[in-house]
């Protein structure tokens, strides 16, 4: 089989830099930092804001915006009301700014869908858009994205990437659902008189303002249980965080969007975004992205939605079998339901059914290491992909010496928990060229497409950086050998 690698080659760079908060832990650092500020005259305010907006004003767009937003921040460490000079504020807020590099170290384990928007594309190619997990100082991860184009011959053109990175806007008035939500504190043990109380209080759609109202309001009625019930309202409020939404205007080039760790379960990284285009009942398309949280601790499986790239939902995925990494959904519902693959125990692949998106009871085991290029573990590379011989589902085996290579094998369109052809041997191992990086002998993708009978594989090279391969699908559903 003529697997075909690409001498595309995308790498860390250091000179895509985002800005976000500094802020030092001890409010009484803030304060002084502040106290010093308010201290010196205008002159040298003048002369420190030129400094710095001359250092940093080309590196950056709206920086003096988000200046503002910093200082709005601090602004409860001013000793008095006594208004400021627009210099000053901007000043104080460059003190509690900071740059991050956020793919310094490593841009890898990429996922491929389809754009939203085929405007202007030549005939028999399709614009594509690609996620990337960028890794910056401290291995912290987020998810940033590059587009391009497929040819009719299956040739891979990338656009070139804006020089410079944008912070998303929070969302501030995120609805939530009650019962959802109730069901999710009852799964994470949160439950007794103290959120019954506050539950009461919320409608049946709520804000993250009206929770921490609700909160306030039952802690000062019941004074002497504070102590007991502070842990149980900071337990509502971190899952409350972890349900939030982000957007950025259309103005916004993709290259300079990223989804950043927000909350308080990725406050260690977003890790491998399973990218899948789905189809709703109605006809109506959805880009959902199975992902990793970390909190330095535990792994969280999480769910990003968008339908634009612009405005994107994330949520917590719920339920007894929602655990371990690399879940990634179908395309559509099979038979009315939901379906996904996972990896609950961290060697096998499952196949989870629900009739609900963000909450999964049930699974059933699909694969087990077989071969022995996948002896420790086997797990997907993607969603599925539909063809008319079945679901392509690319996978990852680990090996000897920890050495991880891509294979593939086929399920039934109808019944996926049936396997109907898989490959023996893998499809990509590394080679000499791939085998150097931040994690040696890797070879990993997040999920590929089909285009002109040809299947483009995004993969990332021993955890460092990103390139891509193709074969022709007939070639490769022909090299798959029926299970025994």
């Amino acid at each position: 089989m003529d697997v075909k690698r690409s001498s595309i080659l995308l790498g860390p760079n250091n000179r895509r830099v985002l800005f976000r908060p500094f802020e030092p832990k001890e409010p009484e650092r803030q304060l002084k930092i502040v106290a010093r500020l308010m201290e010196l005259s205008e002159a040298e305010v003048d002369t420190l804001l030129e400094r710095v907006l001359t250092d940093f004003r080309g590196r950056h767009q709206r920086l003096t915006q988000f200046f503002l937003q910093r200082f709005a921040a601090m602004r409860q460490h001013l000793l008095t009301d006594r208004e400021i000079s627009e210099k000053r504020k901007l000043l104080i807020g460059s003190y509690f700014t900071q740059e991050y590099a956020l793919e310094s170290a490593a841009l890898f384990n990429p996922s491929m869908v389809w754009h939203p928007d085929q405007s202007g594309v030549p005939p028999g190619a399709k614009r594509f858009i690609l996620s990337l997990r960028a890794t910056g100082e401290g291995h912290l991860s987020s998810i940033c994205f590059r587009s391009g184009i497929v040819d009719a011959s299956g040739e891979i053109t990338l656009d070139k990437p804006s020089r410079f990175v944008a912070a998303p806007q929070v969302v501030p008035n995120s609805q939530y659902d009650k019962t959802l939500f109730q069901r999710k504190l009852g799964e994470l043990g949160v439950g007794n008189g103290f959120l019954e109380r506050v539950l009461r209080l919320l409608g049946e759609t709520f804000t993250i303002a009206d929770l921490e109202a609700g909160i306030a309001t039952v802690l000062r009625q019941h004074p002497f249980e504070r102590r007991e019930w502070n842990p149980l309202a900071q337990a509502m409020l971190a899952l409350a965080k972890a349900n939030y939404e982000i957007q950025y205007e259309p103005d916004v080039d993709l290259s300079e969007r990223i989804v950043f760790p927000y909350s308080p379960t990725e406050s260690n990284g977003i890790e491998d975004a399973r990218f899948v285009e789905f189809t709703e009942d109605d006809g109506s398309k959805c880009y959902y992205a199975t992902y990793t949280a970390f909190d330095g601790d535990v792994t969280f499986p999480q769910l990003l939605g968008t339908k634009d790239f612009l405005h994107f939902k994330i949520n917590t995925l719920n339920g007894p079998e929602v655990k371990n990494k690399g879940m990634a959904l179908f395309p559509r519902k099979i038979n009315g339901l939901y379906a996904m693959l996972s990896r609950q125990d961290g060697e096998n692949i499952y196949l989870m059914y629900s009739d609900m998106l963000h909450f999964w009871y049930s699974k059933q085991l699909l694969l087990k290491p077989t071969f022995p290029w996948e002896f420790v573990l086997v797990g997907n590379c993607g969603s599925p992909i539909e063809t008319e011989a079945g679901w392509l589902v690319l996978s990852h085996g680990v090996g000897p010496m920890r050495r991880y290579s891509i294979g593939a094998f086929l399920l039934d369109r109808e019944d996926p928990s049936k396997v109907i052809g898989r490959l023996p041997e893998p499809l990509l191992t590394p080679n000499e060229n791939e085998r150097e990086g931040y994690v040696p002998n890797v070879v990993y993708s997040c999920g590929g497409l089909v285009h002109a009978g040809q299947l483009i594989i995004p993969y990332a090279m021993s955890d460092y950086a990103t390139t891509f391969a193709s074969v022709r699908l007939q070639d490769l559903l022909d090299a798959m050998k029926s299970p025994r």
